[in-house]
Formats: structure tokens, C-alpha cells, sequence
């Protein structure tokens, strides 16, 4: 049995990574922080896990506290991860951060995207990259992964297999992806109120969005670790009025115009074929369907009209676009299957 900390456990990605815990037969979580919700029973903000843990107390963010601990997740805001990180790496085993601290390999974009500089830019050289379907090596043993953001999850995989592929080309790339609120994190902020957000759809962070170099990053990335040059990206993110999921709808243009959809749907099956957690099909993807699950939905088009590829992805941005990531990513480091306590399921209705 692996003893977990889970550092920042009463946000949304924190109350998830205890609902996937719960449920992993190797975990067992001994400290969950909560800055603001220390003292405060566990089961008492979230009655959702009660059954789990009936005597689990948020404590204060010290890292003594995860002494001794195999993993330790990190669901904290961005920023608080570099002040934390090099204090937890003697202390723990593996930290696998979710927030974008550790996932950008340049540190000048950091200023360029984030605002300010990072603190410890020597770990980035160190940080893995979180997302195994396509940064798989390197994982196994890793002392500090950072785990893939929630949009360039969505957007990753249905891009990459033709990058990869070189099927398309590198400029000109269009994402526009929609998110449910809880994206945005738990405490109120006055546009994610129940009456700004039902019966409204928005765009926000246009043209700046910080996820923006994470994804010309994570698709310009080959296999083999070397880079496409040339990768530029226009990301537009979306407020959807649902709880959950990320639907992100892609377009490139087809090198040549060498491909058709039969070829872009073949490039899409063939390169996850042996991956648990995506499903490639002709139907369009439903957030809906991903609901609970660690798994992402695909297709793809290729539009005789226009010549464009589309490619959609959807996913449970809590999941597979945050905590169900982090654990697979930890699965990984420890040697374990990729697959244990995580779900491929969604829950409907």
C-alpha cells in the first residue's frame, strides 16, 4: 500500500483525487491539506465522501506533513507549486503537481504567459510531462511530474496523432474548446455564479490564454522527444454552463491535402489502439459520455469543401483533464497499471 498526501485537497481537483483514492486498491491517503479548510472535516465539505472518509480533518499546508509519503499530488493554485516543490522532493517519493508550474520546458515563457517568473527554473529540465497516452516514457520513476492542463489534454490528443503523423501542417492551428464551470475552481468569483452562468455561453482569454503555449508545446513534441519548429496555435477557450467536461474542437490543414477522413480516422485508431483510456468512433464526442471517467472520446473530419481537418475531443476536465490524469501519472512512476482505480466508464444520465 502506497501512502499519499494530497497537498491543496479541498478544491475541486483536490475532492476528486480523494474520490479516485477511495477507490485505488494501492492508495491510502494519510494527509490532506487545506489551507483555508484546516480543521474542517473532509466529509463535512464534501458529504459526497463521507463513507469513505468519516474521520479525515483537512490539516494546514506544512510539508513535514507528507513526510515519508510515496506521492504526493499537488492541487494548488499556479505559483504555489515552485515555492513547494523543492522543499517536498526530499521528502516524499514523487510529486506529481497539476497545477502549470513545472510544464513548460522554457522558463521565458513563464514572464511571457504567467506574469512573473519562475522561481526554481532548474526543475523544468527534471519535470515529466503528464500525459501518457503521449509522453509515456520517462514517467516510470520520475521524482516530479507535471501533469498535463485540462485543455491541452483535449487538445493534444486529438492533434498530435497527426503532427506525429506529419499529416498536417504547423501554422494556421485553430482549438476552440468549452469547459464546464468547475474549471474555474471552487471559491466564487462573480462569472461563475449560478446566474452568470446558466442559460449563458462565453469566450474569455482571447488571443492570451496561458494554456496556449502548453499546447504548441505538447504537439509540437515528437515521440522521440525533438520538436516540430514552426507550431503556432490559435486557442480560444469557452464557458459552457454544465458542471463537467471539456469539448475541444480542432481544425488544421492536411499537408497537400493528402488526407481524407477515411486516412484521418485510421491516423486516429491506429495511434490509440492499445491506449485504455481513449475511444476513437465515428459518432461525435459527448462530454456527457466521459462524465466520471478517465477517458477520452475522439473522431475526426476532413471537410472536401474546405480541405480542413476537424478534430474533437471531449473529456471530464476533472478526470482525465486533471485528477484522473495525475493518478494514471502516478500509476506510471510507481510501476503500477496505468489502469488501477481509475475508470474508462462514464455515469449516465
Amino acid at each position: 500500500m502506497h501512502e499519499i498526501a494530497i497537498i491543496g485537497a479541498s478544491g475541486y481537483t483536490g475532492a476528486e483525487l480523494l474520490r479516485l483514492c477511495a477507490s485505488h486498491p494501492d492508495f491510502d491517503v494519510v494527509v490532506a491539506t487545506g489551507e483555508t479548510k484546516a480543521g474542517t472535516a473532509v466529509a463535512d465539505l464534501y458529504p459526497s465522501l463521507a463513507a469513505h472518509y468519516p474521520n479525515l480533518t483537512y490539516s494546514p499546508a506544512d510539508p513535514a506533513a507528507a513526510d515519508g509519503c510515496d506521492v504526493a499530488f499537488l492541487g494548488l493554485p499556479h505559483g504555489a507549486s515552485q515555492t513547494l516543490v523543492p522543499e517536498l522532493l526530499g521528502r516524499v517519493g514523487h510529486v506529481v503537481d497539476l497545477a502549470a508550474d513545472f510544464r513548460l520546458r522554457d522558463a521565458a515563457l513563464y514572464p511571457a504567459w504567467y506574469g512573473e517568473d519562475h522561481e526554481v527554473p532548474a526543475l523544468l529540465d527534471e519535470a515529466v510531462y503528464g500525459l501518457p497516452e503521449l509522453f509515456r516514457v520517462g514517467l516510470a520513476g520520475a521524482r516530479l511530474v507535471a501533469a498535463a492542463g485540462c485543455y491541452p489534454t483535449a487538445a493534444s490528443l486529438a492533434l498530435a496523432p497527426f503532427m506525429r503523423a506529419g499529416a498536417i501542417e504547423t501554422a494556421g492551428i485553430i482549438v476552440d474548446a468549452a469547459s464546464g464551470v468547475s474549471g474555474a475552481g471552487r471559491p466564487p468569483k462573480p462569472n461563475t455564479t449560478f446566474c452568470a452562468v446558466d442559460e449563458d455561453y462565453t469566450a474569455y482569454g482571447l488571443t492570451d490564454h496561458r494554456h496556449t503555449p502548453e499546447i504548441e508545446q505538447s504537439i509540437a513534441t515528437l515521440a522521440d522527444g525533438t520538436t516540430v519548429s514552426g507550431v503556432s496555435v490559435l486557442f480560444t477557450p469557452h464557458l459552457a454552463p454544465m458542471n463537467r467536461g471539456i469539448l475541444a474542437t480542432c481544425y488544421a490543414r492536411p499537408v497537400d491535402g493528402g488526407l481524407d477522413t477515411d486516412g484521418a480516422m485510421a491516423i486516429l485508431s491506429d495511434f490509440y489502439a492499445d491506449e485504455p483510456f481513449v475511444v476513437v468512433d465515428e459518432r461525435s464526442p459527448s462530454t456527457k459520455a466521459t462524465l466520471g471517467s478517465n477517458t477520452a472520446h475522439l473522431t475526426a473530419r476532413v471537410d472536401p469543401r474546405t480541405g480542413l481537418l476537424l478534430a474533437i475531443c471531449a473529456i471530464d476536465n476533472l478526470v482525465k483533464g486533471a485528477s484522473g490524469q495525475a493518478v494514471q501519472c502516478a500509476n506510471a512512476v510507481l510501476g503500477l497499471d496505468e489502469t488501477t482505480g481509475l475508470s474508462t466508464i462514464g455515469v449516465y444520465p
